[in-house]
């Protein structure tokens, strides 16, 4: 498994990340149960996998806890903490309890990064003012080892918020949405996270809309629409045709993947899924070498405006 250092935490972690969230949720979205998603843990470790995100959200805890069972020290652990409930913002002491419960379910005494999850804007002042002066205190008790933060990319796919937290230079990883449909982090976040030695994880590298054919059309359409695509530069039936069509690319999933993988500034790329062959595959795209120049620089041509779409 490659690897890569993860900015200022000078931790060398693996290039693919278990993300245990997403539609999949270890396979639990689609049925499994905590024994099952805990081996598509287990099995993630033994690809060499040593970076896995998880979140009191997504009901993976659990799982993760089960799954990297006599091998904590073979992982770096994320886990995270939403800055609202039940439409109000939490207070410190709810952000320990979400903290300490956490560490019960993934059955560790200490967490390696612990963010503040999906936050929005508006909360932005609110997890600044309140949440990360809280976060530090539990990071001196030695709880958590670094601070975190996360966008909620399907809200704010223009990442508002992100450059602002990235400015206040508390955060040591962030969690960012980039794909090859919406790359408009490479000019609003990645500059940022370069100068502050900041690292990332990557989200949203593949979502429906570059596995699903009718999704990408009906989102290609829309981008045609408001103008953030060039119709003379697209094909609305097939949008990506070109790239199933190259004789370096294997599929338009695998250059998904690839296309995160090599964008500077782009740290550990999330995958998820609850098949253990498929997340083999997903792990070879993204340790494969970087895409033909030409469809990177034919993709930059068609999508390097966009910032209203998620790819999902």
């Amino acid at each position: 498994m490659q690897t890569v250092r993860l900015g200022r935490t000078n931790v060398e972690v693996s290039v693919a990340g278990l993300g245990c969230g997403g539609h999949s949720r270890l396979g639990m979205a689609r049925g499994a149960d905590t024994h099952q998603a805990a081996a598509v843990v287990r099995r993630a470790l033994e690809l060499g996998v040593s970076f896995i995100d998880t979140a009191r959200a997504y009901g993976t805890e659990e799982a993760v806890g089960e799954g990297i069972a006599g091998r904590r020290d073979q992982v770096f652990l994320s886990t995270k903490a939403s800055p609202g409930r039940g439409g109000a913002l939490i207070t410190a002491a709810e952000l320990t309890e979400s903290l300490e419960g956490s560490l019960r379910r993934l059955r560790t005494d200490r967490v390696d990064v612990f963010h503040l999850h999906g936050v929005q804007p508006g909360q932005y002042d609110h997890c600044a003012a309140v949440l990360v002066p809280e976060m530090q205190r539990q990071q001196a008790a030695g709880k958590l080892r670094f601070l975190g933060i996360t966008e909620q990319f399907g809200g704010d796919t223009g990442h508002a918020m992100l450059p602002r937290a990235l400015a206040d230079d508390r955060f040591d990883v962030v969690m960012v949405g980039f794909n090859l449909v919406n790359p408009s982090a490479r000019r609003r976040v990645f500059p940022l996270t370069l100068k502050h030695d900041v690292g990332t994880l990557i989200m949203f590298a593949v979502r429906r809309q570059l596995s699903d054919p009718a999704a990408l059309r009906e989102a290609v359409a829309g981008l045609i629409e408001r103008g953030e695509v060039d119709a003379d530069q697209v094909d609305p039936a097939d949008p990506l045709g070109f790239l199933q069509g190259h004789a370096g690319v294997g599929s338009i999933v695998e250059a998904a993947y690839r296309f995160c993988r090599h964008e500077p500034g782009a740290d550990v790329i999330l995958t998820g899924t609850g098949d253990v062959a498929h997340l083999q595959a997903n792990l070879a795209a993204i340790q494969a070498p970087p895409l033909p120049a030409d469809a990177q620089a034919r993709l930059a041509d068609m999508f390097g405006r966009v910032d209203s779409v998620s790819g999902n």
